[in-house]
């Protein structure tokens, strides 16, 4: 177990939680409708979903290493497009006109988990956005590995968690969000696409490798 191992893990669910997606925006709208303690209930229902995907995510991971490296390769390249096609398709956002009123929750832990749980999006980022950020240990990944990066990953969603409840219905955040909603998507969409780069420079020289041989 390496040290950028654990670091990959623990950062890739830090940015799966908190890179703005179809589950941050309705975080926002509930924490600014309804305050810090709606919004935590919420993330508390959502973090189900997040274990579940990342959990498959890694056994995916995992078992491509397993089989053999040029697998590995093959799915790094892959979710390296497929990160690409998300951050452009964030650079390109348009507005969306003016501000919908909040919709109010009544659950918001149910609402988090259900929203968690069903996000057809939720698989593939997690596994685009752990391939990108193990790629560098791909060697040295294993099942006897899984239990560790699990539980560095279930810290990193908690840490988090944490952060959006600190600053969601604040005032100052949400003026912020809805004055500069569309820069923020966009720089999201940058994060998406170093990630993309990131993927597929680990993934390239195993592929040319295997091309050669």
């Amino acid at each position: 177990m390496t040290g950028s191992m654990l670091a990959g893990a623990f950062l890739a669910a830090v940015f799966y939680v908190i890179i703005p997606g179809p589950a941050f925006l309705a975080l926002l709208g509930i924490g600014a409708g309804q305050g810090r303690k709606a919004g935590a209930m919420f993330l508390g229902g959502h973090l189900a979903g997040d274990l579940v995907w990342s959990t498959l995510a890694l056994v995916a991971i995992v078992g491509a290493n397993t089989i053999g490296t040029l697998v590995f390769d093959v799915l790094g390249l892959l979710c390296g497009f497929y990160l690409a096609w998300i951050g452009w398709t964030a650079l390109r956002a348009k507005p969306r006109g003016a501000d919908k009123p909040l919709l109010m929750v009544e659950r918001p832990l149910r609402r988090g988990l259900i929203f968690g749980l069903t996000n057809p999006k939720g698989y593939p980022v997690a596994l685009a956005t752990f391939t990108a950020l193990l790629a560098s240990s791909a060697s040295t990944l294993s099942f006897s590995t899984l239990p560790m990066l699990l539980a560095v990953s279930l810290f990193g969603f908690l840490l988090a968690d944490l952060f959006l409840i600190a600053i969601i219905g604040a005032s100052i955040v949400r003026r912020f969000y809805r004055k500069h909603e569309l820069a923020i998507v966009r720089m999201s969409g940058l994060l998406f696409m170093g990630f993309a780069v990131q993927a597929v420079w680990h993934a390239a020289p195993g592929l040319a490798n295997w091309r050669r041989a």
